[in-house]
């Protein structure tokens, strides 16, 4: 498989440049392994095979010695990359030595953040690490790749997928992955009791993907209850499989906006296949899928700015909602996404509130499948959706 630049490389290299080590969380086949890969690290430890795995949980001191006995003779500080850090997290103790005494750099990577997360004596590395995301690839990395926007909807980004080329084989391999998911990260780590139950929830959830929650009705309609909802939702979280959105609630003129979050998967292949449906949507339900496209797009491209950007919705249970918006240090920018090539000033009305509504709100956009660019009133585009990045 050709190697598709990523974005990430070039914020690891200066880390690494500065004496950082590094740790790199995504969800399995964002690409991680690849990556590092691809930086040439001096040498890889995985802690995917078992065997290896059960060496240092025996003794996680193992690893001095052999980093050790590895950078003899060696003039310059050599990296190493620990691969799935998590499911050896007591290890994190004996790295913290290592980069303390400057023996090595780490690249660390990880599939779930639950064991370092839940782990009351789990060392975090902090100071010692900068810590970067692994998501599907995003738009900015796909420019020379064949790509349309319903298989982005329809199939995802993960690296993987994008280059098989047959339909039947990308399907193929997203079903496997689901399947995967449920045996190694749920079963094997004893995360649920029953994983039936898990699978109803993951159906349920991967349909309700991109609305407000609502716990109630996902208890009643499985069966269980509010606390175990709330509990499997913590662990697509903790497993990188979820992105949790908090809403926008800010505000002078409104008693009544929504408190409550959204998730979005990862990946809206994975999410279809969670969620048990075809490759033939009707065209209400594309709309949907490309309001949650935008919202992952987004969030990925916050990821790799400095400056600190955070992604939120706003909405007003009695009326106007916005998409999404772009909060920075000094302005919000509200975003409605639309399933159109022909925008029109009604898809602007709430864009027009929301700036009305707060000073430091200067533009808004509505992203759609408009071939070019339009100016829909002072200050507010139509934008082509090939052109999201341009707004981070």
């Amino acid at each position: 498989m050709n190697y598709i630049p990523r974005l990430l490389e070039q914020p690891i290299k200066h880390a690494l440049v500065r004496g950082k080590s590094v740790m790199l969380l995504g969800a399995r086949q964002t690409g991680k392994t690849t990556l590092i890969n691809h930086l040439h690290p001096d040498l890889t430890i995985s802690f995917i095979k078992p065997v290896v795995r059960l060496r240092y949980e025996k003794n996680p001191s193992t690893l001095t010695g052999e980093i050790e006995a590895f950078v003899e003779g060696k003039e310059k500080l050599p990296i190493i990359c620990i691969d799935e850090v998590q499911k050896v997290p007591d290890i994190l103790d004996v790295i913290q030595d290592l980069i303390d005494r400057k023996v090595a750099q780490f690249i660390l990577t990880g599939s779930s953040a639950r064991k370092l997360r839940l782990g009351t004596k789990v060392n975090l590395l902090p100071g010692r690490v900068v810590v970067f995301k692994c998501d599907p690839l995003t738009l900015k990395e796909l420019v020379d790749t064949k790509i349309n926007l319903p298989d982005l909807l329809l199939q995802g980004s993960l690296p993987g997928i994008i280059t098989t080329e047959t339909p039947a084989d990308k399907q193929l391999d997203l079903s496997s992955y689901v399947t995967t998911y449920l045996e190694q990260e749920v079963r094997a780590e004893a995360l649920v009791r029953q994983l039936g139950t898990f699978a109803q929830f993951l159906t349920l959830a991967a349909s309700e993907a991109g609305n407000i929650i609502n716990i109630n009705k996902l208890s009643q309609e499985i069966g269980i209850s509010n606390a175990t909802i709330s509990s499997y939702y913590q662990i697509l979280e903790d497993c990188l499989i979820i992105e949790r959105i908090e809403p926008f609630i800010q505000t002078k003129m409104r008693r009544k906006l929504t408190k409550t979050p959204k998730y979005l998967f990862f990946d809206l292949g994975i999410r279809r296949v969670c969620g048990d449906e075809g490759t033939k949507l009707p065209i209400k339900q594309m709309g949907l899928l490309f309001e949650q496209w935008v919202g992952l797009e987004l969030i990925r491209m916050a990821r790799l700015t400095i400056e600190p950007i955070k992604i939120h919705f706003w909405r007003d249970p009695d009326g106007p909602e916005i998409d999404w918006v772009i909060k920075t240090e000094e302005e919000l920018v509200p975003i409605e996404v639309k399933w159109t090539a022909q925008p029109t000033r009604q898809d602007i009305k709430h864009i027009l509130l929301f700036m009305k509504e707060y000073p430091n709100a200067n533009k808004g956009y509505v992203v759609c499948q408009t071939p070019q660019k339009i100016k829909l009133a002072d200050n507010i585009y139509a934008l082509p959706w090939q052109e999201l990045d341009t707004l981070i």
